[in-house]
């Protein structure tokens, strides 16, 4: 192959990845501790954002779970004495930040 067609193309593949979105993953982090299973990140694919959910207990915050999501919406609702907390964004690591 043509090497002037490989470098173009390895560039290219860079700046893909540079340009995706990354998101924070945490399947269970509890307050005041670490992320106890799931932590790492996802890129995100097409149609999705970065998600935060946390769950409230009497306003203090209970857990919170953090991935890429498809179509996601940011919600809020109340169920069983518990509020849940639903937040997209859509810059790489903005879920870990909120």
């Amino acid at each position: 192959m043509n090497k002037h067609f490989l470098w173009f193309f390895l560039l290219f593949c860079l700046g893909a990845a540079a340009k995706s979105l990354k998101c924070i993953t945490c399947h269970l982090h509890t307050q005041p501790d670490r992320c106890r299973r799931g932590f790492g990140v996802c890129i995100a694919q097409k149609h999705e954002s970065c998600m935060i959910l946390q769950i409230f207990q009497d306003k203090a915050l209970q857990l919170t779970y953090m991935v890429c999501q498809q179509f996601c919406r940011d919600l809020t609702f109340d169920f069983n004495n518990r509020t849940y907390v639903h937040k997209c964004c859509d810059y790489s690591y903005c879920n870990y930040d909120m």
